[in-house]
């Protein structure tokens, strides 16, 4: 699909759902558009259906790694804006995430590089925020990278090793590579490819 220049491959990724201002909202005016109209637009209802279930694909891996228990659990989380280079988290996958983390009774500490101000608007005090990317990970039982800012894409991950509770990584845009993780001794979860292996 990416190869069709009409269509192009520049947002043609793996993630954990669509958010922001535009496209849930235009998504959903066309559904109802076409309900008002008499039209089943059934296309549309299930792109609608599968983004809501992607937005918490890291928190059912999560909960599965950990046996349906985070009670207590430290979860440290990169990235709360629905995409890089901008502090709206209208819609944002965090959202969904952080949402269910604090009802299975985890604890949580969000770094973004724009969005913490907008986040405390959100949340308020059910959550930390970090200073900085490596303060979140500080005793965390777990790492969550629901947006690809680009200074989340080459950490210093011995750095990472040391300061974690455990080395687990929970990637929701597959910004690292799944070989070089198992080398550096991090258990490794992302889109759409079989970590387990």
């Amino acid at each position: 699909i990416g190869s069709d220049s009409r269509i192009g491959n520049k947002f043609i990724y793996p993630g954990t759902g669509y958010g922001g201002s535009c496209f849930p909202k235009d998504v959903k005016a066309l559904i109802k558009t076409a309900a008002e109209n008499d039209y089943d637009l059934q296309v549309l209802q299930a792109v609608e259906a599968v983004n809501d279930n992607q937005k918490s694909i890291l928190f059912r891996k999560v909960m599965k790694f950990y046996n349906n228990n985070l009670k207590g659990r430290k979860v440290a989380l990169w990235g709360l804006s629905f995409k890089p280079q901008t502090d709206d988290m209208r819609e944002a996958p965090s959202l969904v995430i952080i949402e269910n983390l604090l009802k299975a009774g985890a604890e949580v500490k969000a770094y973004d590089p724009a969005a913490m101000t907008e986040a405390k608007r959100h949340f308020g005090d059910k959550i930390e925020y970090a200073k900085d990317q490596f303060d979140p990970l500080i005793d965390a039982d777990c790492l969550i990278v629901p947006t690809e800012w680009p200074e989340f894409r080459f950490p210093n991950f011995k750095v990472m090793k040391k300061l974690m509770k455990e080395p687990v990584i929970l990637d929701g845009r597959n910004i690292y590579d799944v070989n070089e993780m198992k080398e550096l001794g991090f258990k490794y979860f992302c889109i759409g490819i079989d970590t387990d292996r």
